[in-house]
């Protein structure tokens, strides 16, 4: 333990002297960053197009799932890969296994090669995310990476607004394949900047790769996400199928738990979770991801369905959601690097994301976008005040040979409740909306929506008004549904954010003569 922390001092010590050159670097992230986030927001809107041209309607759902699977089940992987044999390699790497997954599915010939191809860029993308915010652990001190937290926060609110945006406007004026080439250029420029500055100590493990426990933990996360991704639609919850999804995907992470106990290098060392800090982190990565990926997708639905806003404007339905997060995540940085504490953001973050839900749970058909939008900036806030704190203490939780690990596997529980959230909240406002359209419709309710529960502005205004005012109240009530539920899961982020230490940062006092080396 000794040698461990005097290993780290002398990596922040590092750290405090990085040259003016991490700023290119953090800009080369930062690109990588978007290209992760922004590919599903402009694919998302190519879809139609999509299956206009190379048919297979029968199997859209797993150009997403394709690539959201393989996200989540290599995003352990690379972190320890980044631990192992240096984060600059594995970083690249996954850019180069991106783009050509970008390239191939833009030159797609049929539904089967696109899923594929999406699989391959999926690969690429669970690398993107835990690199970038890996190499920020190595580059920066946690007492500094405050200072940050607002760059990053503004790529996530680009992504969600422009996405949409960028991907009909590509669609319409230069066609779908468009959608992936894009990602081309942008990528190749990340590729440049990194190569050229970014230096980082190179490592040489002897240890071999956890063939088995990578292979166990791959298994059990895709039958989970298959569970929460057909759950309620294209199985029912209690058939064959899903169960035995769930048996595979127990038996394989009980399995997985069992080899880390046993493997030289384990692709998760468990020890990383006797750490209080680093283990209630994952608890409210797992929350915030459940709420915020629930309010993504519910959000728009209610304002499409209820407001009548334009699909097209999805995004900036968003707007002030996003703002208001990034404005707090700016803030919460600034306070965080220049008095070292924040425990207090994890608390704040709490209260504001439980009283955002409750205030969205009591939207219904009478609510003005002006006071919805003021509902959104409160949970938004909430949102601010955890997305980057979290990240930041699990990482200063571990010692920093491990930090690879403890960003994947925070990103790793983030994604795991995106995909729970999106499900369970998706399942209890499907069943609420049946339930009031099956009261004030009856049987010209279903005919109307032709048995499903979702419709844009411009089909609900064609329906017979009885119709269209029972789905809108229907709407209004399993929105309601879905976010009082998602206010009663946010108490357990709050919880756990009472049980956090305030553990000093490391680099919070760098001497005054290592400043005045740079």
């Amino acid at each position: 333990m000794a040698e461990a922390a005097i290993r780290d001092q002398e990596q922040v010590k590092e750290q405090a002297k990085q040259p003016r050159s991490v700023r290119v670097v953090l800009m080369a992230l930062m690109i990588a960053m978007l290209l992760a986030m922004l590919d599903n927001m402009i694919v998302g809107t190519a879809m139609p197009t999509i299956v206009g041209d190379l048919g297979g309607l029968e199997h859209l759902s797993w150009v997403v799932t394709a690539y959201t699977l393989a996200t989540a089940a290599s995003t352990p992987i690379w972190g320890k890969l980044g631990d192992m044999y240096g984060r600059k390699g594995a970083f690249l790497t996954s850019i180069v296994i991106f783009l050509i997954g970008s390239a191939t599915s833009g030159m797609a010939q049929d539904m089967s090669q696109l899923i594929a191809f999406r699989a391959v860029q999926g690969l690429g993308a669970g690398g993107l995310m835990v690199g970038v915010m890996a190499i920020i652990g190595d580059l920066i001190p946690p007492r500094e990476r405050g200072k940050y937290q607002g760059m990053m926060a503004g790529v996530m609110a680009l992504a969600m607004i422009g996405g949409p945006l960028v991907g009909g406007t590509i669609t319409d004026h230069l066609g779908w394949r468009w959608a992936f080439y894009i990602n081309l250029p942008i990528g190749a420029i990340a590729l440049v900047m990194i190569t050229a500055v970014l230096h980082l100590p190179k490592k040489r493990s002897t240890g071999k790769i956890d063939y088995l426990g990578a292979a166990l933990l791959t298994i059990g996360i895709t039958s989970i996400v298959l569970v929460t991704t057909w759950g309620g639609s294209e199985y029912a919850w209690g058939s064959a199928v899903i169960m035995e999804l769930i048996g595979i995907g127990v038996a394989a992470l009980v399995g997985f738990v069992f080899s880390q106990t046993k493997a030289a290098e384990p692709i998760m060392p468990l020890h990383i979770f006797r750490s209080r800090n680093f283990t209630l982190m994952s608890v409210i990565g797992f929350i915030t991801g459940f709420v915020m990926f629930g309010a993504v997708l519910f959000l728009p639905l209610y304002q499409q369905s209820v407001q009548g806003a334009s699909a097209t404007n999805s995004g900036l339905l968003l707007l002030p959601m996003l703002l208001s997060m990034m404005v707090v995540s700016l803030i919460a940085g600034r306070v965080t690097t220049n008095t070292g504490k924040y425990k207090v953001f994890p608390i704040a973050g709490g209260v504001l994301m439980i009283a955002g839900l409750f205030l969205l749970a009591q939207m219904d058909t009478e609510t003005s976008r002006f006071t919805s939008g003021l509902y959104m900036a409160v949970l938004g806030a909430g949102m601010g005040c955890l997305m980057q704190i979290t990240m930041l203490v699990a990482q200063n939780s571990v010692e920093l040979k491990d930090m690879g690990v403890a960003s994947s596997s925070t990103t790793l529980f983030r994604t795991l409740g995106s995909s729970f959230g999106v499900a369970v909240m998706g399942a209890v406002f499907n069943d609420r909306v049946k339930h009031v359209m099956a009261e004030r419709a009856g049987s010209l309710g279903g005919k109307a929506l032709g048995g499903g529960t979702q419709l844009n502005a411009e089909g609900i205004a064609k329906l017979p008004a009885p119709v269209r005012e029972a789905y809108q109240f229907a709407v209004s009530s399993g929105t309601h549904s879905a976010f009082l539920l998602g206010a009663v899961i946010a108490v357990g982020a709050l919880l756990a954010a009472f049980f956090v230490r305030e553990v000093a940062l490391r680099g919070a006092a760098p001497a005054p003569a290592a400043a005045s080396q740079d």
